[in-house]
């Protein structure tokens, strides 16, 4: 009997989740508060949105996903990055590759914070993303505040952070190509405009 309950019990776990073995914290993750998020720019590399998080966000991913009717744009200058960041605007024949995220509720300030919301710099927008023949609604994802007139070029970091995760979450390799073409133009023209004003 109780070699039979025992085996019952170990495979119970083990589906749930084999990594861990502790019930209390599988059944307080089931019973958590949960949003969708759709990361088009530097999180959808789940190595640097646990820096931010403080917790590991691979198991959140859901996957690749298409935010129809905008297109991607480095309409934002950050001061602590030091250079132009993603943001997506309205576009009726745009759309955007990025990865859809199920993120725990308590996440959500922190993630407010990297993306500066209190300080003015993003703020939530909510969208229809499609991903693996679903249509999930209701997804938060964030947009630049106040939009500069024209693109600033990323920094090599961030242009590096952004091509990891896209690569990573197994978004199509045309467009990886497509954003890795983007920015390279845009840290050219950055550099054509430096070597002409040093050159006046």
């Amino acid at each position: 009997m109780s070699n039979s309950y025992g085996h019952i019990h170990h495979t119970w776990v083990q589906t749930l989740n084999p990594a861990n073995p502790d019930l209390r914290l599988q059944q307080v993750q089931e019973k958590e508060l949960k949003f969708y998020y759709f990361a088009y720019g530097s999180c959808m590399c789940p190595v640097d949105l646990k820096r931010s998080l403080g917790e590991k966000t691979h198991p959140y991913v859901i996957g690749p996903a298409t935010l129809k009717g905008y297109r991607l744009g480095f309409y934002r200058y950050s001061p602590t990055r030091n250079c132009g960041v993603l943001d997506v605007v309205k576009d009726p024949k745009g759309s955007v590759k990025g990865v859809l995220y199920l993120l725990p509720w308590r996440l959500s300030e922190h993630l407010d914070k990297r993306e500066d919301v209190p300080q003015g710099g993003y703020c939530h927008e909510f969208v229809e993303v499609h991903t693996q023949g679903q249509v999930y609604k209701n997804v938060r994802t964030y947009v630049v505040v106040n939009k500069l007139l024209e693109e600033a070029a990323p920094n090599d970091w961030y242009f590096n952070v952004v091509l990891r995760g896209a690569i990573t979450c197994g978004l199509p390799e045309e467009y990886c190509w497509n954003l890795f073409n983007h920015m390279y133009q845009l840290q050219q023209q950055y550099q054509q405009h430096r070597m002409h004003w040093l050159s006046h």
